[in-house]
């Protein structure tokens, strides 16, 4: 047998399931699923993608979540596999995947035919239960980027893609799908103590409730379960879900997801990892063609700031963005079991001057929550609670022995559901005197005797001192200085000094102005509602300031900060360059032919250019304008409401009859 008719008989005998070990290309990969099994027919008709896009999957998605806020929370979802079956929600993940993959959303027509029957193949198989996560070697639905089916790789490239512990692409299209379904479903369940991982939700609205609710409380509980975050058993996960949906298929893709693992890199030696930090720290980063940019400098700087409550992500198995949905799912037993305690915790007193009667009674100035006037020794036993990730903080109205007996019950709860062990450094009380840190801000109150002005019997106006507590939400002015160590603004801890900001060394002064003005806007805009707003960030516009000028005076030879302040201003506006280089051309002429860009200075080089705190008043029962809006969609919906609204009309109508009847008789 020749050597030719030899390769073409092996090519028959070996099975087309098993990749040959020696192939150095993904491009037979993903052809190898299409192939038929020796006992289906040759031939089989191919489904047309676009006589199965009939519907919007916006609407197809606003229903499911009209469906879920319109039925009772006990109710269960028996069957998803009809919108897990839609392709129109396939398109539109594929869509949002692409946009966080490269950057830009693309547009339905323009999205190729082999991808949209690529994205069927995809569907298929997850419908029909034959979808395996994390199979990087049979990937049905690829990035558009992704070059890696059509090019021959090296052997290190293809070991690189199998080992790499980042997502495939058409794992992210099936969680985008998942999740559309799930979240409807679920969101209308959860408990509106919790604010992360929840649309219209954020770290402002727990600040914002916080100022509002958790006015007159002494005693403060702050908890930790962000262990939960890490391992979580796979039962009771199934057994939280089991309540809402019965539908298998997608308890079956959510199971296959939890319990799938996720290759990570072999571990090298310290010599391979120095000599590769080595490299590394030589080689620069160039882009290929339609590589999506990295974030800016301004964006990476701001979100290393985040708070410790903020930093913890759950990631379970190959879950991915659904991970955080299932966190919630399961901490919204503690909510629930939070909110069944405040109701039996709360004892109303006749002579407190807040809550005489019921929870909800708030008879204090609604513009003016975090005041509480002091009364009698007699005090109404009141508690609250609020949830952001895997961190708590409740506030308790009454003895230290009430917050230590909750800790306890809260410890056996989480021992009994999670299976979590938790102990006492990990559920802190503390006093309202002493301050409680959370999400970055000091939770603190002040003794304040405000001038009470009412009018008395007669009409006389009559002004006397009070007394009271002021609830102060104030920002920590020590956590901004170590974030700022940390990333090696500023060394010191009581008298910190600024250091230049190397990272922006390469820069144009007015590139690097106009980064550092984006994240002082955002840093402004984080410390929104603290009572220091203008002192922290003054502070940060500061070390910024002063990093900038530090830079500048390496750059262009300058000795110090305040020459670099002499030429360039206060707020670094006007520009700089180097002393030796005489002959360069004016900026003002540059600038005039289109080829530097204009130099923005430095914001909230002043204090009264800062903005101060936001104290616009947060309403107690407050919902996201989302649901607000869907809950008055279902109202509309429903017949019974506009006969309550004819019924009502026609009170007042025989009122207003009675009236002008009595009227027209006395006449």
């Amino acid at each position: 047998m020749s050597k030719r008719n030899f390769i073409k008989h092996l090519s028959r005998t070996v099975s087309p399931a098993v990749p040959r070990a020696s192939s150095r290309s993904l491009a037979s990969l993903p052809t190898l699923t299409h192939q038929s099994s020796p006992g289906a027919p040759q031939s089989q008709a191919v489904q047309d993608p676009y006589s199965l896009l009939k519907e919007d999957p916006v609407d197809l998605v606003s229903s499911l979540w009209v469906k879920s806020f319109s039925s009772p929370t006990n109710v269960v979802f028996p069957n998803l596999t009809g919108f897990l079956a839609k392709f129109d929600l396939w398109v539109l993940a594929y869509q949002r995947t692409c946009a966080h993959a490269t950057g830009t959303f693309p547009p339905r027509n323009a999205i190729h035919f082999g991808t949209l029957l690529s994205l069927l193949s995809l569907r298929n198989a997850v419908t029909r239960s034959k979808f395996k996560w994390n199979d990087k070697t049979h990937q049905l639905v690829r990035s558009p980027y992704d070059r890696t089916g059509t090019r021959v790789i090296s052997k290190t490239k293809l070991k690189a893609i199998l080992e790499s512990s980042e997502p495939g692409f058409q794992d992210r299209v099936v969680q985008e799908v998942l999740l559309m379904i799930l979240e409807p479903v679920f969101e209308a369940r959860f408990s509106v103590k919790s604010h992360a991982f929840r649309p219209g939700r954020n770290a402002h609205t727990v600040i914002r409730t916080i100022r509002s609710n958790f006015a007159g409380y002494l005693w403060f509980l702050k908890g930790d379960v962000s262990e939960i975050f890490n391992s979580l058993d796979l039962n009771v996960v199934m057994g939280l879900l089991e309540k809402a949906i019965k539908d298998r298929r997608v308890l079956g893709l959510i199971k296959s997801a939890f319990r799938a693992t996720v290759r990570n890199q072999t571990p090298r030696d310290d010599s391979e990892k120095l000599r590769k930090k080595k490299k590394k720290g030589t080689k620069k980063k160039i882009l290929h063609e339609n590589e999506p940019k990295p974030d800016p400098f301004w964006l990476r700087t701001f979100f290393d700031f985040a708070p410790e409550e903020a930093t913890k992500v759950p990631d379970y198995g190959c879950c991915g963005i659904v991970s955080p949905l299932l966190a919630n799912v399961c901490l919204n037993e503690l909510d629930h079991f939070m909110e069944q305690k405040i109701v039996e915790f709360f004892k109303p007193s006749q002579f407190d001057s807040i809550w005489k009667s019921s929870i909800d009674d708030g008879c204090h100035n609604p513009s003016w929550p975090e005041f509480v006037p002091s009364s009698g020794k007699e005090k109404t036993r009141k508690m609250d609670y609020i949830r952001y990730g895997g961190h708590f903080l409740i506030g308790i109205r009454g003895p230290r022995d009430d917050a230590v007996q909750i800790r306890k019950e809260i410890i056996e709860f989480c021992d009994v559901q999670f299976g979590l062990r938790l102990d006492n450094l990990k559920l802190e009380i503390e006093h309202i005197s002493r301050g409680i840190q959370f999400l970055d801000h000091i939770i603190c109150r002040r003794v304040i005797h405000p001038t009470l002005r009412y009018t008395a019997s007669g009409g006389k106006i009559v002004s006397e001192k009070g007394v009271g507590t002021l609830l102060s939400v104030t920002a920590s002015l020590q956590q901004c200085i170590r974030q700022f160590r940390r990333l090696k603004f500023v060394k010191g801890d009581k008298d910190p000094e600024p250091l230049p900001c190397t990272p922006m060394l390469y820069s144009s002064q007015a590139h690097s102005n106009a980064q550092m003005n984006k994240f002082l806007e955002t840093m402004a805009d984080w410390y929104r509602y603290a009572d220091n707003r203008k002192k922290v960030v003054g502070f940060c516009a500061y070390v910024i300031r002063s990093s900038l000028a530090k830079l500048y005076a390496a750059r262009y030879r300058l000795k110090s900060r305040a020459k670099v302040y002499k030429i360039a201003s206060r707020n670094l506006s006007r520009p700089l360059r180097e002393s030796t280089n005489n002959s360069a051309p004016e900026y003002s002429d540059l600038l005039r032919m289109g080829l530097v860009d204009a130099i923005e200075g430095v914001q909230f080089s002043h204090m009264s250019l800062i903005p101060s705190c936001d104290y616009t008043p947060f309403p107690r029962n407050w919902v996201p304008y989302h649901e607000s809006v869907l809950r008055e969609y279902i109202k509309l919906e429903d017949p019974k409401f506009f006969c309550v609204i004819e019924l009502m009309y026609e009170d007042k109508r025989i009122t207003l009859f009675l009236v002008l009847a009595q009227g027209y008789v006395a006449y």
